[in-house]
């Protein structure tokens, strides 16, 4: 179904599965995928990669920098803006093979990297599609941008910016999550996320591992994707949980950033929380990932 191939990301080589038909008879449209935060490739992913395979899409899903089998030093570190760029050099790579279509590349995220691939299909002119679950587009709303100025900003440090960290502007290391939020605090402090963490990235070669630095550096915008979204022209799907427990993703939030994107685009509210449609199998995920299904085959045949 997949094969593992490899390509480079702020000096660092990524891995992939890129899940591709050898014999299919012309270039096939491409989903770009990576995971949300601190997980793997392994940890539900996989099983929405499959869907949209076994619907006739290529894809390549990868580990971020730092996490699963990719490389990257300082383990376990998260860097929004790396990861934005990580998604880029993943449409290069996906451009390079003759076996896959460059003028049909979608993006996909989940949580954490939900946020991302807002920001990411308003900057790069080569995504043609977005698919947003559960995005994690903060605890609050930006400042206002009225004329722009910030998301300019935004986009110059994207693609040509200092993104390094620093030490103040560092959390962590922490564990990812943690039953006893008194006596070891965690990144993510909901009991559904030390459950679904504990429950999945304990499973036989995940590769997962219970803790991260996050690294947010100052840049002269924040990195935020309700800042991005007036500039999302393309076809989006934003996938919001009303329950959604996690305080960085914020419902009301990311309805702004689906209010605010101008460009075709589809709002589905599921059931379940932030970790409902991760669970495999299940009705959550059979909803969420046709869904899916159906709102690529319609902007990316």
């Amino acid at each position: 179904m997949f094969r593992i191939v490899e390509f480079l990301s702020e000096g660092a080589t990524l891995r992939a599965r890129l899940y591709h038909r050898e014999k299919a008879s012309k270039p096939a449209p491409v989903v770009v995928m990576a995971h949300g935060i601190s997980a793997t490739i392994t940890m539900v992913a996989d099983r929405y990669a499959e869907v949209l395979f076994h619907a006739g899409f290529a894809v390549l899903l990868y580990d971020h920098r730092n996490f699963g089998i990719s490389d990257g030093e300082p383990r376990q570190q998260i860097n929004a803006w790396t990861q934005a760029r990580g998604y880029r050099d993943a449409i290069s790579f996906a451009e390079s093979l003759a076996e896959l279509d460059p003028t049909r590349i979608a993006i996909w995220g989940d949580s954490y990297s939900a946020g991302v691939v807002l920001v990411v299909g308003a900057i790069d002119p080569r995504v043609k599609a977005v698919v947003a679950q559960i995005p994690a587009c903060g605890s609050h709303a930006p400042p206002a941008d009225p004329n722009g100025s910030l998301f300019a900003a935004l986009r110059e440090t994207l693609l040509r910016g200092d993104v390094a960290g620093s030490p103040e502007a560092t959390v962590g290391p922490i564990p990812v999550v943690s039953f006893d939020q008194l006596g070891t605090p965690s990144l993510l402090t909901p009991i559904s996320a030390y459950r679904w963490f504990i429950e999945y990235g304990g499973r036989h070669g995940t590769n997962w591992q219970n803790q991260v630095t996050l690294e947010v550096p100052k840049t002269p915008a924040p990195f935020h994707p309700v800042l991005a979204a007036p500039h999302l022209k393309v076809p989006t799907l934003f996938m919001i949980a009303p329950d959604d427990e996690m305080p960085g993703s914020d419902p009301a939030v990311s309805r702004l950033a689906h209010q605010a994107a101008p460009g075709p685009k589809e709002l589905v509210e599921i059931s379940g929380g932030h970790f409902g449609l991760l669970h495999y199998p299940s009705d959550l995920f059979d909803q969420a990932s046709s869904t899916q299904r159906e709102f690529l085959l319609r902007y990316l045949p």
